[in-house]
């Protein structure tokens, strides 16, 4: 994998401006922050976040993969307010489930999720070097 920076733009923080990568191809559906048995545990947009990236740690396992393999990123939230105020303890989350790896991200205001008391979805594609 090769993080893509062009020269003279300000560093990312917390997300690549892109990345290349060769290998298979991994790519992981929308995961919310509920249990293995789709049982929210917590209302808590924090706690919800750490779900939803143990459950994608989770499927990337199943592909003998894992978060330093992820290439992108899609975040969809309810209340940017929210995540906005929240960053420190969110970017403390991330790295505890996820290390220190930061793929290309996007992250996306929503009116709603399809599951009501969710108030995060992350989409995942990962590249397992051949």
């Amino acid at each position: 994998m090769k993080t893509l920076q062009p020269p003279g733009w300000a560093p990312a923080k917390g997300y690549a401006n892109g990345i290349a990568a060769r290998g298979t191809q991994i790519f992981v559906g929308g995961q919310i922050g509920w249990s293995a048995q789709q049982q929210f545990e917590t209302d808590d947009f924090i706690a919800q976040t750490a779900q939803t990236l143990r459950n994608i740690v989770a499927v990337l396992e199943e592909a003998q993969a894992g978060p330093q393999h992820m290439v992108r990123m899609t975040w969809y939230i309810t209340d940017r307010v929210e995540y906005n105020a929240r960053l420190k303890e969110l970017g403390a989350v991330y790295r505890e489930v996820m290390g220190r790896h930061f793929p290309a991200m996007s992250c996306v205001q929503v009116a709603a999720l399809m599951e009501a008391r969710a108030k995060v979805e992350i989409e995942v594609t990962a590249v397992l070097p051949d």
